[in-house]
């Protein structure tokens, strides 16, 4: 079923991930047009740069939250939460990492593949996310079987969830793929989020395509109005069910 309103306009909203590593890539996504939401590793060297030049620009700034993947030896880099923390370990983690990037107004994770799906310490996360304040939470989802957006909704972390990865192969073909398929979601459902990387051709790309998105008759919001337009969408749908005793 479409969720797409009449009364509004479908939304986007796009995340560029792993900054802070490198200064200069990082740094162009932050001048890209539009609230592009920039999410940055935790204890990186250019990670506080980049998370004042994305504020001065006016997008939100992420935290990319290391979280253990399903490969053996694979680590998701300094700051990673793994299933053999303590949540004493879990709530140390994730302070260090938070205090690591400024100006952090939601999170989302890097990796996540094995530890997603663990109801357990996703409990623990968003529990301690929830703690925080008012941060958000985007599910990467690296794994179908993910459980972490059922467990920020159980504690309530406003959340939800990727739908696009514009680059997870690298070339233009495939953004132009991606990126068609991110409007059509969020001309069906009425919202879509999409991931990309800091490469050179995604954001080249972006800078040509989204100032003309509103042509498109889609906006790009930040990440926390997609969330409240969503949620807006779901209850108006979930409302239509009741009244018709569907």
């Amino acid at each position: 079923m479409a969720l797409a309103a009449a009364d509004a306009r479908p939304v986007i909203a796009i995340i560029i991930d792993d900054l802070g590593q490198q200064r200069n890539l990082s740094l162009a996504v932050t001048r890209l047009p539009g609230p592009v939401a920039c999410s940055i590793l935790p204890h990186m060297p250019w990670g506080k740069v980049v998370a004042e030049s994305a504020l001065q620009n006016g997008k939100e700034v992420m935290l990319h939250l290391p979280l253990q993947a399903m490969e053996a030896g694979r680590l998701a880099g300094v700051g990673e939460i793994s299933l053999d923390n303590t949540l004493e370990e879990l709530r140390q983690i994730l302070a260090a990492d938070l205090a690591s990037v400024p100006n952090v107004v939601g999170i989302n994770n890097h990796m996540g593949s094995l530890i997603t799906r663990h109801p357990g310490h996703m409990s623990w996360l968003m529990a301690e996310i929830s703690a925080h304040g008012d941060l958000f939470f985007v599910d990467s989802y690296t794994t179908a079987l993910s459980v972490a957006q059922a467990a920020a909704i159980e504690h309530g972390v406003p959340t939800a969830r990727r739908q696009v990865f514009l680059d997870a192969e690298r070339g233009v073909a495939n953004l132009e793929k991606e990126y068609a398929r991110l409007l059509q979601l969020a001309r069906e459902q009425g919202f879509a989020i999409a991931i990309g990387h800091p490469y050179p051709e995604t954001t080249a790309f972006l800078l040509e395509m989204l100032p003309a998105l509103a042509d498109e008759g889609i906006d790009l919001v930040s990440v926390a109005d997609l969330i409240a337009q969503q949620n807006t969408l779901l209850n108006k749908q979930q409302s239509s069910v009741l009244a018709h005793g569907l």
